[in-house]
């Protein structure tokens, strides 16, 4: 593996596993522009940052891939949301290993939930995109679905998203029910393009990190959504991020929550010394330029190698 932009392993010591990292490519086949904010965006160019990704990857051969969600833009037109998705699938086939994905309000946007699942091959049940697995004894990879209840990706009278337009009627009286206006704090997450995980994942996750805990595993939580107000935009977080962290925190074996979404990128450390790492997107790459990395696994330690817009990190863990 390489030492990007001056990290360093520890001394002598070689990493447990190494795995890419990636997120909101946000691919459509339109012009460049900007978005609400006034931040350009790269929709043709974003392919390409996952190319060269890809390309990397298999030179540096770490065990797996993460996407961390968005891979095609909700300007990418609906009588090409199909052909958008597979073709940025595609592209991560090509990596000569497992790429493990995670959806995000984009994907949604193009696709419901009954197509874009087989699509991204993501091992869930009844429509939904959470799992865990384990590529080593020493790790455990906890994959949210931070659009469990959710207004979007659901059939329109499904209970899920009867549950998540009570909430947004009763949390933001705007009638674009995306707009923060108004929203002061951390009530500017209750935003459609967020959402929330539910009752029954809160349950699953509390039951993996029991089990390893009993395993004396290192867990890495992983959500398109951020999980932390210091690591993301207030407008970014996931509706019910204080409810996960509550169930994260009853135990000591979760390392880091990994997560995209928040374009710009984040680093904090909670309160309980979990790190939260908000990734860059590769969306807002201009031409030349890349946003991607890949993470070398210790014992003590994530390392976190950057490439360009995405900012090279040492996570040590605090216990």
């Amino acid at each position: 593996m390489g030492y990007a932009n001056g990290l360093l392993c520890p001394q002598g010591k070689q990493p447990l596993l190494s795995f890419g990292v990636i997120s909101d490519v946000q691919y459509a086949d339109v012009p460049h522009c900007r978005s609400f904010l006034g931040v350009p965006r790269y929709y043709r160019h974003s392919v390409c940052v996952l190319q060269r990704a890809v390309q990397k990857w298999n030179e540096e051969k770490p065990q797996f891939v993460l996407n961390f969600g968005d891979i095609v833009d909700g300007f990418c037109p609906k009588d090409q949301s199909m052909i958008a998705v597979k073709k940025i699938v595609n592209e991560f086939d090509k990596f000569n290993g497992p790429v493990y994905h995670m959806i995000g309000n984009h994907c949604l946007y193009n696709l419901p939930r009954k197509d874009l699942l087989p699509l991204l091959r993501i091992p869930g049940h009844d429509g939904r995109a959470y799992f865990d697995f384990s590529s080593i004894p020493e790790y455990r990879f906890v994959i949210l679905d931070a659009y469990d209840i959710s207004a979007i990706g659901w059939p329109e009278n499904h209970p899920f998203t009867v549950k998540a337009l009570k909430v947004l009627q009763e949390r933001n009286p705007n009638s674009d029910k995306n707009s923060p206006n108004g929203l002061v704090g951390l009530e500017r997450r209750f935003l459609k393009f967020n959402e929330g995980v539910g009752e029954e994942q809160l349950e699953w996750l509390d039951h993996v990190l029991q089990e390893s805990t009993k395993l004396n595993q290192n867990v890495v939580v992983c959500c398109h959504l951020p999980l932390d107000p210091g690591a993301s935009s207030l407008s970014a977080l996931c509706w019910n991020y204080d409810e996960v962290m509550d169930v994260i925190h009853r135990y000591n074996c979760v390392k880091a929550c990994l997560g995209g979404h928040d374009h710009k990128g984040g680093h904090s450390v909670d309160s309980h010394g979990v790190h939260h790492r908000v990734l860059e997107a590769a969306l807002e790459c201009p031409p030349g330029t890349d946003s991607f990395g890949h993470i070398d696994a210790f014992d003590d330690r994530l390392s976190l190698f950057g490439t360009d817009r995405m900012k090279s990190t040492e996570m040590v863990f605090r216990h």
